[in-house]
């Protein structure tokens, strides 16, 4: 496999821009591509999607496998709905732009999220009100003992906040190929969530478009959040954690500011909330920190180590224990 490439250097494939190494580095683009490594390769591997959502802690003494399978394929529509098939390995915001161009609606509230089209699902990404599981149809995935695909519909594939059957029961079993999603001809907007009215009326908008929320959540996005391309992280570390609603109010009777939204689980705290009351806000040891603007995300200023980053973390879940009782949970996926 002269494709394989031995001492490969990772950071311009992980959004924290985390400088490791792996024994060896492939791609592929289709599945008959992915069936060739494989069969060369029997030891350990790492499938990697756009590095978006994962925290590299050393060099990987395995094959880093790059999906890069691209396409993206209207399949069928009804007087509804579009379903619009779409490589894993295309860029996530680049397939909403193009859904955008044909006015497909669904998506728009997922603009500028990093990442590729399979973590997506992986994932089940969210923001502003929408997640994966609202628009998804579909997708397709190679089993990597039995080297055989499978079809996961909307149930199979077990979604939840942040969660999906391949980061649970399915772990590094399966490798996402595309995702089949139902987009609608007539949008159904999300606009009462975060500060997505606010911002459409400081644009000036009148007649409401799907163009117009994402510009909007974009907007919104790149006043909060850090860009990878500048600054090293990987957007949310934490989840926001789920208390019981008696939990709740000892801890509003506590702390009168803290900040939750009722779901059907109990009461969703604000991660970002508890970890800014605990002071980690701006805080920065070395290179990794805690960013200035939002407290959930996690940076590398530049030549943090991904050991370095875990550490914080450890202390900042450590540290929100001790003064609220929560257990936070880290979105972002480490590789020891």
């Amino acid at each position: 496999m002269s494709n394989i490439v031995e001492q490969a250097f990772l950071k311009k494939y992980n959004t924290f821009g985390i400088d490791v190494k792996a024994r060896w580095f492939s791609s592929f683009d289709s599945q008959s591509s992915l069936g060739e490594v494989l069969a060369a390769w029997p030891g350990p591997l790492l499938i990697l999607g756009g590095g978006s959502n994962i925290l590299l802690t050393r060099d990987f003494d395995g094959l880093v496998l790059r999906n890069e399978i691209k396409g993206i394929e209207l399949v069928r529509e009804d007087e509804q709905y579009v379903y619009v098939r779409v490589g894993a390995g295309e860029n996530w915001h680049g397939f909403v732009q193009y859904a955008l161009g044909r006015n497909w609606a669904g998506v728009e509230n997922l603009s500028l999220i990093p990442g590729s089209v399979g973590a997506a699902p992986m994932q089940n990404i969210g923001a502003y009100g929408v997640e994966i599981k609202d628009v998804f149809y579909e997708l397709s995935a190679y089993q990597l003992k039995e080297k055989k695909v499978y079809a996961f519909s909307l149930n199979d594939c077990e979604f939840g906040y942040r969660e999906s059957v391949f980061k649970g029961r399915y772990k590094d079993q399966f490798v996402l190929l595309d995702v089949t999603f139902r987009l609608n001809k007539v949008p159904h907007f999300h606009t009462e969530y975060g500060d997505i009215r606010t911002e459409l009326e400081k644009m000036g908008v009148q007649g409401l478009t799907i163009q117009a929320v994402s510009e909007a959540v974009i907007n919104i996005r790149r006043s909060k959040l850090p860009d990878p391309a500048q600054i090293g992280n990987a957007g949310s570390f934490f989840k926001n954690p789920t208390v019981t609603v008696p939990k709740f109010e000892a801890l509003k009777a506590a702390f009168p500011g803290i900040v939750g939204y009722p779901g059907p689980a109990g009461i969703k705290l604000a991660a970002g909330w508890l970890i800014e009351e605990g002071g980690w806000k701006g805080y920065r040891k070395g290179d990794a920190g805690c960013h200035a603007r939002q407290a959930l995300v996690l940076v590398n200023y530049g030549h943090a180590t991904g050991q370095e980053i875990y550490d914080l973390s450890e202390e900042i879940l450590q540290s929100v224990k001790a003064k609220f009782g929560v257990e936070l949970e880290r979105e972002v996926n480490i590789i020891f």
